[in-house]
This record gives structure tokens, sequence and C-alpha cells, in this order.
């Protein structure tokens, strides 16, 4: 049985109710959040009826879905849902036979394109995909990758992506680290990009008229689609962040050439993993003397300081200054 992008919504939204030992969770109330999360999809949504519902128990019960190990617990003269394990998750279960398939098969799709320009992500992706769906049987782990198992609002972002495309305007509620409460805005998104395990949608805040607002996915607290005109972007963003380490443009900032002078015992790894494209170095018995042509922000602050005492700023001046200061401030807290 093939599973929709609907269906999935709902056992996503039934997988967290079972696994929630603080709420009793009868028919009614696992009805409702199957439609809440239905209409945070896609707010045109009708819902599901009852008959909907126990079919999903059913068939998320069943060999074909998850085998979930679902109990009914009498309270009164009603019964409340839950599994009988609550670490037990459908997103932690293997692939059955014919999702698996389904998989091989686009990856095959994909492997064409493996050493073609502009392709060589899809080198990345295929094994990520092979080890993290378990399409190669092996009794150990032979490959990891990097992720944010805590990130919050991943769910955001296929309705964010989705409003992209079809060119919704959308009503976030959001909460930022300086607000003690959420506020909402109205957005047009118009780019995702993910930088350091996190990730961010840049549009118009119409509110205030700035064409690039920046809002960090794992801050949504919800998001609508509203009826207002959508307003199309001319940025070309792959341009806009070419001269940016990460994702913070200052207002005032100008693209300058910052030098660098980096320790022979980390020059390797810097020409290895270079801190951005337009990197040009020189090495010699001193050290590696790196040139990078970017817009100074608090990213590149702060990777900077990540190498400690192996890199020097040479120049330019502000930016040497900032950096001086910054590890000056951090010496007086020992």
């Amino acid at each position: 049985m093939s599973i929709t992008k609907n269906a999935l919504i709902r056992y996503q939204a039934l997988d967290r109710c079972f696994r929630n030992s603080g709420r009793m969770y009868f028919w009614e109330d696992l009805l409702e959040e199957c439609n809440n999360a239905l209409t945070d999809f896609d707010p045109k949504s009708d819902g599901i009826q009852r008959r909907q519902l126990f079919d999903d128990i059913n068939f998320m019960e069943s060999e074909a879905g998850w085998s979930v190990p679902l109990v009914r617990i009498r309270y009164g003269r009603k019964v409340y849902y839950r599994y009988e394990d609550l670490s037990f998750s459908i997103n932690n279960q293997p692939l059955n036979d014919s999702e698996a398939e389904q998989i091989k098969s686009a990856l095959q799709i994909f492997s064409r394109f493996s050493g073609t320009p502009q392709f060589e992500w899809v080198n990345e992706m295929i094994p990520m995909l092979e080890s993290k769906f378990g399409l190669i049987e092996r009794k150990n782990e032979v490959i990891r990758f990097e992720s944010n198992i805590d990130l919050k609002g991943l769910h955001f972002l296929t309705p964010l992506f989705n409003a992209i495309i079809n060119e919704r305007v959308l009503i976030i509620k959001y909460k930022d680290f300086k607000s003690s409460e959420p506020y909402e805005i109205t957005f047009h998104p118009y780019y995702l990009k993910q930088y350091n395990n996190r990730w961010f949608v840049f549009g118009l805040n119409s509110d205030n008229q700035v064409p690039n607002w920046n809002l960090a996915i794992d801050r949504i607290e919800s998001l609508s689609e509203t009826a207002i005109r959508y307003q199309s972007s001319e940025t070309d963003w792959e341009e806009y962040f070419f001269d940016l380490v990460g994702v913070t443009r200052p207002e005032s900032g100008y693209l300058q050439e910052i030098v660098l002078k980096f320790s022979p015992e980390v020059s390797p790894y810097v020409i290895t993993k270079p801190i951005h494209p337009s990197q040009k170095h020189k090495n010699d018995p001193t050290g590696l003397e790196v040139k990078i042509k970017v817009i100074p922000n608090f990213e590149l602050e702060r990777l900077v300081l990540s190498f400690g005492e192996q890199v020097k700023v040479i120049s330019p001046q502000d930016f040497k200054e900032r950096i001086s200061q910054r590890l000056k401030s951090a010496g007086r807290l020992y």
C-alpha cells in the first residue's frame, strides 16, 4: 500500500499522540489532532471523519504498516490509546518492502547523474539515503552523517517549500530569542537555506517592507496561508549569499578583502576545506596566508574565533580589532 502525503501527515500526528504519556487521547482527541495537522499543512483541507481515523489506526497496527504496539486502556465507559512501549515510534522503524523498492528505484535514477557537473550532491545523497533507510544489509553501521536531532520546526519545511513554489503568502507566528511572547508577521517566502545544522527561510516581511527578512525555522510556532497577493522577488539568492559566510547580511556591510594567517598545524585543513569559495591562499613554512572577499558578519567572526590561537587576522583593521576585542573579553572569563 502506497502512502500519500496526507496519510503520512495523519500517521505522524497519531504517532505523536500514542507516544505522549502526559495525556489521554480518546478517539475524538485523535481525530482533532489529525485534522489540526492536516489544516496546518493545507488550510483548505476538509479533514477526515471517524471511519478514516479507525482505518488509519488499523493500518498502523498491521504488518503492511508498522505493527505499532498499541493498547486500548479503559477509562470509565471510554477507552484511550497509547503505545505499550512509549519509546516506540514509526520514525524509528525500518522501511517495508514496498517503500524500500520505491526508494531503490528513485536512487537508480539519481545514480545516472553521478559525476555530472552541477550534480555533485548526488554523490553524497545516495550513500546517505542507502544508509539512513537500511537499503544495504549490514550488521553494523559504516557511515554517519552530521545532523541536529533536536532541531524543532522541520515539519514546516514542506509547507514553506510549497508556499515558495506556489507563490503563497503566509501568516507566521514567530518567537525569536529576544521576545518574551510570539508575534505574527505577514510573510512572502522566497528562499530556504541550511547553515550550521539549522534551516532559515528568507522573504518579504510586508508588515515593515523588508525584502530579505530572515526567519529561523526552529523559532516558527505556526503558519497558515492567506489570500493576500504574493509579491515576487527579483533577488538572485545564490548571488545574495555568495559574499557571505552563513546567513546574516549586515545592513551597513560591504564587500571587503579579509586576510588571515593560519598556523602550519591547521594549514592542510584550511586548504582542503576552504572557509569561502573566494578563498586564495599562499603557503610557506610560517603558515598559510588566506585571502577571501566577503561581507564581514557575525558568522565569519565565529568561524575565525573557532580556530583560536592558530589564526591571526592581518587585515582589514576594523575586523582585526573586533576579533581582538572578543578574544580579550573571552580571556577575562578565565
